[in-house]
């Protein structure tokens, strides 16, 4: 027997109606002894049982049960139904689907989706939609993937497209992203005023300034060059491509400038440095009304953790009443600590109602050269915090700086086998920063050469050399001057090194072919950074352009060989060529800068 969302409302409110209609007929001195008579003696009575919430009445029920509770019970109700061979309506789903969505309750939403005939989800295109968005929010873009894959419609509406392009953006997948976004263009899909700004997300992660570009021409001829979303988007994108100028200009066109729009332009101005211009976008964001949110603020004091202006904005916090907010209270224990105030933040620390890992990791670090660090682990253990790999960083980095050894070891034991934390380059560094410091060169340089599981790098090699020239150790320090010489060849911190172990060695003709080395190094490489510092210098208004292309010049062969393997199917004909191109262009641009 097949039951519709109006036969499941009748069904749900019978026994309800039924009940106030009984009462009704009651008079009221029947009530009162009624009343009195419950009072004495329990009496069997005609009840009725409250109906299950709907789907339409999750958000009316008692704030004795939550909407979490609510949605359990309805999904219980359901599979319970069709156990006994009911068949859903597919608007019940689809209100289900809606409410874990807004819910966050991808749990809920996983047992829907078993609940749901594949056929069903084959042909309703809306249906499949809702649970492909529930997904990618979720970051699990595989599943949402493979709905996309199956839809048969998927070309009547971008919100399928958005929903998987956001859920790549969001795991930090942006060239899949934009894969999917070219994809788009390739099969004519018109795209909304929810497209354009994660596809500029992906661009400003992806750092390609032509790329981004080119999506802000697609804007233009889209007709959504004056939407506030997408504006306040590009300004996020041009500062995150390194070209703050054209993120200005973006941002004086909005019109109605939002907080968005303020945070946006501040915290681009932070990250390149350019701490005046971030200031005078600070005062104007108060005069115009608006306040910034607190990762605006979190940024702002990391980025002016260097100068007096931080306590200026402490000030600001204090009297808006933001100190309590976990991610500002976490950045003012680093202000406070990086300005040696460290009684001041170990006090704001205490004060702290609530802390998560990144407040362990702040006052832990606070506390590198003081035997106190291995207390704050302590009771950061106590209070059931979990340390991450962060936090392991510090503490062997203090060990090291305190010549703790028997500490160290015990602590990096503990993160491999109490954590299930994987060692990585900082921590070996870190490590074997702790025996050389100790002097203890030989078992420093067995972790090198037996415990890493990975090539050494830079940071590693280079705690070797530091250790061998303290304590003068001249075989081992060879070696490791050899590695970094080909690791890092412009270095002169390594050349001097290695210089110094020479001298205190007696080894004079050494000393004066390690200087000929380094000034052959360094020849060849000045060229090359003169051209660099010339054009930085005849294009100041871009100064933060150079390190945003660094990762895109790292990441174009990785990613057209990830599109090319993966994604081939995505991108088909003219426009993968055309991704390509622009990649290969990145590429050249950033080779010409080089040259």
């Amino acid at each position: 027997m097949e039951t519709t969302l109006q036969s499941i409302r009748c069904c749900t409110t019978s026994s309800f109606n039924l009940h106030c209609s009984l009462r009704s007929k009651k008079t009221k001195k029947q009530e009162q002894q009624q009343r009195k008579q419950n009072h004495k003696n329990t009496t069997t009575n005609l009840s009725f049982s409250k109906p299950s919430p709907t789907p339409l009445l999750i958000n009316q029920t008692p704030f004795t049960i939550t909407k979490h509770q609510a949605l359990d019970n309805v999904l219980k109700d359901i599979e319970s139904s069709i156990d006994r061979g009911v068949k859903i309506d597919t608007q019940i789903f689809s209100s289900l689907l809606e409410t874990c969505f807004h819910l966050r309750a991808i749990n809920h939403g996983i047992r829907i989706h078993r609940l749901i005939p594949p056929s069903l989800l084959r042909k309703n295109t809306g249906l499949s939609s809702k649970l492909l968005r529930l997904y990618a929010s979720f970051g699990q873009v595989h599943k949402a993937h493979q709905l996309f894959d199956q839809m048969p419609r998927r070309d009547s509406s971008a919100f399928p497209w958005n929903s998987l392009i956001s859920g790549y953006a969001e795991l930090g997948l942006y060239e899949d992203a934009m894969a999917l976004y070219f994809q788009m263009e390739e099969e004519g899909i018109e795209p909304d005023q929810f497209t354009f700004p994660r596809v500029l997300k992906a661009c400003g992660g992806l750092g390609s300034i032509q790329i981004g570009e080119a999506v802000h021409r697609h804007i233009v001829r889209s007709g959504f060059a004056a939407d506030g979303f997408v504006l306040n988007a590009l300004v996020d994108m041009y500062a995150k491509c390194g070209d703050i100028v054209k993120a200005r200009k973006v941002f004086d066109k909005i019109v109605c400038r939002d907080s968005v729009s303020w945070n946006s332009m501040l915290t681009g101005y932070i990250r390149h440095g350019l701490l005046v211009e971030a200031m005078d976008i600070f005062h104007g964001m108060l005069n115009a009304g608006f306040e910034p949110d607190s990762v605006a603020i979190s940024t702002i004091l990391a980025g002016f953790s260097l100068l007096k202006l931080g306590f200026e904005i402490h000030g600001w916090v204090l009297r808006r009443g933001f100190e309590q907010n976990l991610s500002i209270a976490n950045s003012l224990i680093v202000v406070y600590s990086d300005h040696g105030k460290l009684d001041r933040a170990c006090c704001f620390f205490e004060r702290m109602a609530e802390r998560d890992v990144v407040s362990w990791n702040s006052i832990i670090s606070a506390h590198h050269k003081d035997p106190q660090v291995l207390e704050y682990f302590q009771q950061m253990e106590s209070d059931g915090a979990s340390p991450d790999s962060v936090t392991f960083v510090s503490l062997l980095s203090a060990c090291a700086h305190l010549g703790l050894v028997e500490d160290g070891q015990i602590l990096f034991s503990k993160m491999k086998n109490k954590y299930g934390i994987s060692p990585c380059m900082e921590h070996y560094a870190c490590m074997v920063n702790l025996f050389g410091r100790a002097g203890l060169i030989d078992e420093a340089y067995e972790i090198i050469v037996k415990e890493m599981e990975f090539e050494a790098g830079p940071t590693v090699w280079g705690a070797l050399l530091f250790a061998c020239s303290l304590h003068g150790v001249v075989d081992v320090g060879e070696i490791a001057a050899g590695r970094l010489f080909d690791l890092e060849p412009d270095n002169e911190h390594n050349f001097e090194l290695l210089m110094k172990i020479y001298r205190n060695a007696g080894r004079l003709e050494d000393v004066e072919r390690v200087r000929m080395m380094m000034g052959e190094n360094l020849t060849c490489t000045s060229h090359a950074g003169a051209h660099v510092h010339a054009w930085s210098r005849q294009h100041n208004h871009a100064r933060g352009l150079w390190k945003f292309t660094s990762p895109v010049i790292q990441n174009v062969s990785r990613a057209a060989s990830s599109l090319q393997q993966t994604r081939a199917q995505l991108v088909s004909g003219h426009q993968f060529m055309i991704l390509q191109e622009l990649l290969a262009m990145e590429c050249y641009n950033a080779n010409k800068i080089e040259a």
